[in-house]
């Protein structure tokens, strides 16, 4: 979609200025309903589009991102533009620089139509905890897109914007990659730089790019990539375009399917299409090997005591003094600053995460909770590197269920958690990530994106990009 938009510039059968204008024209239709966009910025949207078409009309040389819309996770700073995480605290919040993952999409002359909806400070997996109101998925608005991308994955899916980028600390853009049937990368951990990202768990935290095609987060994830000395954890990137990795044949290839991931707990539908997509993978030529990762069942309970410690930490700064300070507040005093700040400004759900966390890390509790569980993401990287000794790949289901209406699981927050079951693993670990559409299943009438997910070696991004695109190219 990307090389072909790319082509249309070039030789004039459209504009930037006129894609940008078709963008607004569908987020003027949709988005009243699924509520992908938080903040569209039409004045800087069109002036970045008519800088593109200067350059074509001069005959300059285009980037092949140049002039084509995309959107930004709200959690991503962009200058003089209003960065909420989607919560209360941060509202009126006016980013006073770029984000490193920003300034590379403003280098190529990528057009920046707005920024997204998420899970307040990207914390869920449903976009309902968002402050302003939940995102709908498009496939059917009575269920919800995923989280906390979901508003980047819903502009994408709905034809808003041609790409997005969100952010994936336990599965937050591969999720609802699956619910809405878009692709969603998430990078080795450095692959990406954080910088000008607000954190959530630092260690475990990644920008990924959400795309319609395998080879177009490929594009994306090139001109993202890369050391940044903003980012002390950033690391270098491949020196050719990871699109160039994406030639369609995976012969030869070993895969893993680990026993883990399918058995109780998946949907029957769901289990069903994922075994089509393993045989597609066999007819290719791929050879499928069963594996274990046995520390698999502990990886949801190591994850949530690493991600609210961490969220705790990082959620400190957010006072009243230094950041969040909301005008309709009158505080007498320091301690009712931090009272009333963070009352009133964040929601239930990061309250939850911030007790959780706090807790685990308090004096007494240390060595029971969040020691221990970094000893547990130990072995659960020591799974990964025993597997990857014999396979290339690793191919799981995305998700266990389809989307869920909403409504469904807010009144469980463990039923919430799980949907991140088969995601959280690869943030731990650190290694990469894509959920790739493989099929659909049929539920109450309507057909519910399924997506399968390819883990690779730590820095393979260009094999799991090319094994995904092969499969779609065949499927």
């Amino acid at each position: 979609m990307i090389r072909d938009l790319h082509e249309k510039l070039l030789n004039g059968e459209t504009s930037a200025t006129k894609l940008a204008e078709q963008s607004f024209a569908v987020i003027d239709e949709k988005d009243s309903e699924l509520h992908a966009f938080l903040t569209v910025t039409k004045e800087l949207a069109l002036e970045q589009a008519k800088v593109v078409d200067e350059k074509i009309k001069k005959g300059e040389k285009i980037d092949m991102l140049a002039g084509l819309p995309c959107a930004l996770k709200d959690n991503i700073c962009v200058t003089g533009t209003r960065t909420t995480a989607a919560s209360k605290i941060l509202a009126e919040y006016i980013a006073p620089y770029d984000a490193t993952v920003t300034a590379r999409v403003k280098e190529n002359d990528v057009v920046i139509i707005g920024k997204t909806n998420l899970d307040e400070f990207a914390c869920g997996g449903s976009t309902e905890n968002s402050a302003f109101g939940p995102s709908k998925n498009p496939v059917d608005t009575s269920r919800v897109p995923g989280g906390s991308s979901g508003g980047s994955v819903v502009a994408v899916a709905s034809d808003e914007v041609v790409w997005a980028l969100g952010t994936d600390t336990g599965g937050s853009v591969r999720q609802p990659s699956s619910f809405c049937g878009t692709v969603g990368l998430k990078p080795t951990y450095g692959r990406v730089s954080r910088y000008g990202v607000i954190a959530m768990g630092s260690s475990l935290d990644q920008v990924g790019p959400i795309t319609k095609t395998v080879e177009d987060a490929a594009i994306v994830l090139s001109r993202i990539s890369g050391r940044d000395e903003l980012d002390a954890t950033s690391a270098k990137s491949s020196e050719k375009p990871y699109e160039d990795y994406c030639v369609g044949d995976i012969a030869g290839a070993k895969i893993g399917i680990p026993s883990e991931y399918l058995g109780e707990g998946l949907d029957d539908g769901v289990a069903e299409v994922f075994m089509k997509a393993v045989e597609k993978y066999k007819e290719l030529g791929a050879e499928i090997v069963d594996v274990h990762l046995p520390h698999t069942e502990y990886a949801l309970a190591t994850y949530y005591i690493i991600m609210p410690s961490e969220l705790s930490s990082n959620l400190a700064r957010f006072d009243g003094i230094r950041y969040g300070g909301m005008k309709e507040l009158d505080p007498q005093t320091v301690l009712e600053q931090y009272l009333e700040t963070r009352g009133k400004g964040f929601g239930p759900e990061i309250k939850r995460r911030v007790m959780l966390g706090t807790y685990a890390l308090s004096a007494g509790y240390y060595d029971a909770y969040y020691k221990k569980a970094q000893k547990v993401r130990a072995l659960i990287k020591k799974d990964f590197t025993d597997v990857f000794e014999k396979v290339d790949y690793i191919f799981t289901p995305t998700t266990p269920e389809p989307a869920f209406k909403f409504g469904a699981k807010t009144d469980d927050p463990l039923k919430m958690y799980l949907s991140d079951i088969y995601t959280v693993t690869a943030n731990l670990a650190g290694v990469p990530a894509i959920s790739v559409p493989i099929g659909s299943v049929n539920v109450d009438g309507v057909d519910l994106p399924v997506g399968g997910q390819l883990m690779g070696k730590w820095f393979d991004e260009e094999g799991i990009l090319n094994a995904g695109h092969t499969f779609e190219i065949n499927k």
